[in-house]
């Protein structure tokens, strides 16, 4: 399946909640070969992301400075987190965000899990939660909308991200989840939005995440990349997926 159909129209495989088999990975590596690297590919999809990246960014500062106060007013320090995420090559960035949570979240959540073997079992297959407990109701609003991560625009300009690309993962969630194709999926640089975020998200499960990202890393251009971002604006006004 071509990839601009899968933005389109995903089509998702019976399977494994997670890629594991190496021979699988093998025969995957194959199918997501990466076409031959052309003038968009080497430069200027980075001239994209610089270009339109700043001019979002500049044109949403005053936006991001009402969120940023609503978040203080509504659940106090800080407003803003960052959190410690692969980039292109397995290399560490910081990837900053909204927060969405109350304070000390990760401490609750042990506590739960401790009680909640459902809750526990739930976040170790997805690293989410349907109905998180943790996530305060402005943070339900910034997340539904995808405003929670309008900040990411500083790690475009900066060049540790892409307007488009595989969503950022934390170093555990990569290797469980990813596996063996970890080097495929994050050959290019993560992104705001990408092909998951237009086909249903939290609908769709690990595997078909795994491997929409190495169809994209494999097989992206511009026009791909213009037709995800024209998909994520109708995703993010209908909380397409949204969790």
């Amino acid at each position: 399946m071509e990839a601009s159909r899968r933005a389109d129209q995903p089509e998702f495989e019976e399977g494994p909640s997670t890629v594991t088999s190496g021979r699988e990975a093998a025969v995957l590596a194959w199918r997501y070969r990466t076409r031959p690297a052309g003038p968009y590919r080497r430069y200027g999809k980075r001239c994209l992301d610089l270009v339109l990246g700043a001019a979002l960014l500049i044109g949403s500062l005053p936006f991001l400075g009402l969120i940023a106060l609503a978040v203080l007013v509504t659940s106090g320090r800080p407003a803003l987190y960052d959190s410690r995420r692969v980039g292109k090559d397995g290399l560490p960035i910081r990837v900053w965000k909204f927060r969405t949570m109350i304070r000390d979240a990760d401490r609750v959540l042990q506590e739960w899990a401790s009680v909640r073997p459902d809750l526990a079992a739930a976040y170790g297959e997805r690293f989410k939660l349907a109905s998180d407990p943790r996530v305060t109701p402005l943070g339900r609003l910034l997340r539904k909308t995808s405003l929670d991560e309008v900040p990411q625009l500083w790690n475009v300009v900066r060049g540790e991200m892409s307007l488009v690309g595989p969503r950022p993962v934390p170093h555990r969630e990569l290797e469980e989840k990813y596996g063996p194709l970890a080097g495929q999926a994050f050959s290019v640089r993560p992104g705001i939005t990408g092909m998951w975020q237009v086909s249903g998200r939290s609908r769709a499960r690990y595997a078909d995440r795994v491997r929409l990202d190495c169809d994209y890393a494999a097989r992206f251009d511009l026009l791909l990349d213009m037709k995800i971002l024209a998909l994520t604006v109708p995703a993010v006004l209908l909380g397409r997926g949204a969790e």
